[in-house]
């Protein structure tokens, strides 16, 4: 059994242990552990997503008549059906001086709005958009950084019952296009450009490139984040922000009453094989979803302070927003993490007191790399909990956070994903943090490991299935009025039961370990291995600074190809790709030593920041990659082309 690593110390002040409380009262059961609270949270959906409504305190004009028609229907179960409510309005239910949202930039001072002050600005942009014709169900797009103003528009469009989608402004022109096209936007928010990593970027040309090219488009308005940078060479008719709004005349804000499964969010697939999916989340499954979630797994609450190192073109930064459901105080920051030193996001804990920080598992291990000590130089007494997502946080990661950040705090490893805008598993304020693992499943979430069999055996990796409905399951895929794309994507595997594409194993106490993606696992000799086992051990060596493992066909098997990236001045010697084979095998097995390590001098990433296995299997197997607009570094996959060791 993995080390236990952190124990909770008061689990009675929890707002899970509260919810435990709240369904023995009222269902007259008699739980007391966190596993008979999950388990009937399977076997009575229907009953727990009551519950869930009722503890979080849903805003709603009218409530629901039924909970779910059938929980065994993927895809089409209906929830909450005759319910009527707003998102917008849930997440503006406090009008008071408590600080709803503190931003901060590269060089640019800490700006921060209150509820009242944040009220009021939704109020006034959803008045101008009203007035300029926006209608429920038309489409406001984002191509913005991670500032106040994006959730401002988002919460205005919503109000509306428009419907929202974002990019963040590293996108390319055409990884832009090939998202916004789909879904034919009425109104484009921008702004005229960014800072990263002390530098500025212009967006006039990437703006001309896309509105020349959106046929849509009947207004753009333009956020002068960027001092010295003009707008007037944009095409199109454009205004400023301040134009399209007025300050002095608005309409009161009018919150329109929808059904719970009215759509909210468009989201999209990576697009690292073909054209993105452009997936449909509903208001109330995402409220509800984000609510069970961060009341209870999280342990939320109004006082704290909530983090996470996000863009606005990846789901955690529709994650965080919804904190304000909940009143907390949610902390924005746009740039690199590592501007101007490596310490600066664990500077802005300190300096924002912040409770509750979410970032990646690539950050924590890039962290842990260059030996930033946060223990030692920051005061962290406020931070409570560690958030990691986007990929397998390993066991050293682990040891890294409760060594050299802080020894108190709960890492909750969290896993989910864009396609239900939410986690299947996560953390858990009552029970442990053990070393390598993800605390429990999520609420609701009928999370199982199946083997080729399609059985689920504790102890034993497998395929991660959810068996039952759930209520932030994408509505519909945009532009696929038969449903046969959303269909392939999640049901064709197993019928009936959601198939994921992760690799993971559920052990006795219901922790989880991940590791990796399913059409990544490598396949040597007919066995599965899961890339996260390998990168596990590759990323104990400081010789290495990134690497990605791939299978390549080999006459009728496959063989395992380790690249790795090399620290600097470093070498791969002998003796290095000798410690590196003896290692996995001894911290693995046999099957897992690749038959070949080659050195590379670049990794490819998505612009969201995952490793892109795929993509490089791909071409060394003599594939096509058809899409490299995802990729943050596109150029990266060149190096993987035509490799002369690979051809022995």
């Amino acid at each position: 059994m993995s080390k236990i690593l952190w124990k909770p110390q008061s689990v009675k002040s929890t707002n899970m242990y509260q919810f435990i409380d709240y369904v023995n009262k009222s269902n007259k059961t008699s739980f007391v552990s966190y596993d008979e609270l999950y388990t009937w949270s399977i076997n009575n959906a229907s009953d727990f997503w009551s519950a869930m409504w009722s503890f979080s305190d849903l805003i709603y004009s009218k409530n629901y008549l039924e909970v779910v028609d059938d929980i065994n229907k993927m895809p089409g179960a209906k929830w909450f059906s005759g319910s009527r409510l707003n998102f917008s309005e849930n997440l503006l239910r406090y009008k008071d001086d408590k600080i709803a949202i503190q931003f901060k930039g590269e060089d640019i001072s800490v700006r921060t709005l209150t509820y009242k002050e944040l009220y009021q600005e939704v109020e006034i942009l959803a008045s101008a958009f009203r007035k300029n014709g926006l209608k429920k169900g038309d489409r406001v797009v984002g191509f913005l950084p991670n500032i106040p103003e994006t959730i401002i528009a988002m919460l205005a469009t919503a109000s509306i019952g428009a419907i929202w989608s974002s990019c963040s402004p590293d996108f390319g022109i055409k990884g832009v296009l090939d998202r916004f096209k789909q879904i034919k936007p009425k109104f484009l928010i921008s702004t005229n450009g960014y800072r990263y990593n002390g530098k500025v970027f212009d967006l006039t040309k990437k703006l001309n490139g896309i509105l020349g090219d959106l046929d849509s488009l009947e207004q753009v308005i333009i956020i002068p984040f960027v001092n010295d940078i003009s707008n007037k060479s944009i095409k199109n008719e454009t205004c400023y922000y301040d134009d399209f709004i007025n300050r002095n005349i608005f309409d009161s804000l009018v919150f329109e009453q929808l059904p719970f499964d009215h759509p909210l969010y468009i989201m999209y697939s990576s697009g690292t094989t073909g054209l993105p999916k452009s997936i449909v989340h509903s208001a109330g499954g995402t409220l509800i979803q984000h609510l069970k979630e961060l009341m209870l797994h999280v342990d939320l609450n109004r006082d704290d302070s909530i983090f996470y190192f996000t863009t606005c073109g990846w789901m955690m930064w529709n994650w965080l927003v919804s904190s304000l459901a909940i009143g907390s105080t949610i902390v924005l920051y746009d740039g690199s993490p590592f501007y101007p030193n490596s310490s600066s996001l664990w500077k802005l804990a300190e300096d924002l007191q912040i409770s509750i920080f979410g970032t990646s598992a690539k950050y924590i291990s890039a962290c842990q790399e260059a030996k930033v000590k946060p223990a030692q130089n920051q005061n962290l007494d406020h931070l409570r909990v560690v958030l990691s997502t986007g990929s397998p946080l390993v066991e050293e990661n682990f040891d890294y956070i409760y060594n050299d950040v802080k020894n108190d705090v709960m890492l909750s490893s969290i896993s989910g994903g864009t396609d239900l805008i939410s986690c299947f598993a996560l953390g858990n304020p009552t029970l442990p943090v053990y070393r390598g693992e993800i605390q429990c499943r999520g609420l609701g979430m009928a999370v199982e490991s199946y083997d080729t069999n399609g059985n689920f055996h504790y102890n034993q990796k497998g395929e991660l299935v959810c068996k039952i409905a759930f209520p932030s399951m994408p509505i519909y895929f945009w532009n696929d009025e038969s449903g046969e794309k959303y269909y392939q994507a999640y049901f064709s595997t197993y019928p009936d039961i959601w198939y994921h594409g992760d690799y993971i194993l559920i052990n006795n106490h219901g922790g989880i370990i991940i590791y990796g993606r399913s059409d990544a696992t490598l396949n040597p000799g007919g066995v599965r291995i899961g890339t996260a086992e390998i990168y596990r051990v590759v990323d104990n060596f400081s010789e290495v600074s990134d690497s990605l493992v791939v299978g390549q066909e080999w006459g009728e098997d496959e063989r395992i190809i380790l690249f790795v990236k090399l620290a600097s001045n470093q070498k791969l010697s002998d003796k290095l790709i000798n410690d590196i084979k003896f290692s996995i095998k001894k911290s693995c097995s046999p099957r897992h030593v690749p038959a070949k390590i080659l050195m590379v001098d670049d990794i490819p990433y998505t612009i969201s920041g995952k490793k892109v296995e795929i993509a490089v299997k791909k071409i060394i197997n003599g594939e096509e990659v058809k899409n490299k607009d995802a990729l943050s570094n596109p150029q990266s996959l060149k190096l993987y082309r035509d490799i002369k060791d690979l051809q022995q």
